[in-house]
């Protein structure tokens, strides 16, 4: 299919296994779909490392610090996706991608919430002086009117991307396993 990612190159993936990891992603993805207060259990390792994101960014300017959140809690999982598509680690490449495009479904949430700042903050600091990162940021773009077009458009990218990373998982699986 693609010269990139050669089959033969990967770890192999038992069928077994590979039916036991796509009946976990349909369950999780049930689950997303259905849940509708916008967060998901994962969530809360993501909140982590968003915050994360202000503390290492801040050190590099204002602007910076308010965008860390969200660009740390996209690049950890797409980070370490990059190292097992290095290694060929077949599952671990798989379940990166998928936290990794899951986050946008998480920063949709905080986007769609920029005017009516209804969500409750989270803050490593003061909590006194805590911001909304997606109010400030697209106000200061002069998009603010836009954010729950661009959450959805967003939320959108990250249901694509989940599906098509575990399509490609089940056909790449499903080609190359062994019957173990």
């Amino acid at each position: 299919m693609l010269s990139l990612w050669p089959d033969e190159d990967w770890r192999p993936v038992s069928r077994i296994a590979a039916v036991a990891w796509l009946v976990v992603y349909t369950l999780f993805f049930l689950y997303a779909a259905t849940n509708h207060t916008g967060f998901l259990f994962i969530d809360n390792a993501n909140l982590v490392v968003h915050e994360g994101g202000h503390l290492l960014f801040g050190w590099f300017g204002e602007t910076l610090g308010l965008w860390g959140g969200t660009i740390l809690q996209w690049l950890v999982p797409l980070l370490l996706a990059v190292y097992f598509f290095s290694e060929r680690q077949t599952t671990a490449f798989v379940f990166c991608l998928v936290v990794f495009f899951e986050n946008f479904l998480y920063t949709a949430a905080y986007m769609a919430d920029a005017r009516s700042m209804s969500l409750p903050l989270v803050s490593v600091g003061d909590p006194d002086f805590a911001g909304h990162d997606w109010h400030s940021i697209f106000a200061s773009l002069g998009l603010l009117q836009y954010d729950t077009r661009i959450a959805a458009t967003v939320r959108f990218l990250g249901w694509i991307g989940m599906i098509a990373t575990t399509c490609w998982f089940a056909l790449r699986t499903w080609r190359t396993s062994s019957e173990l």
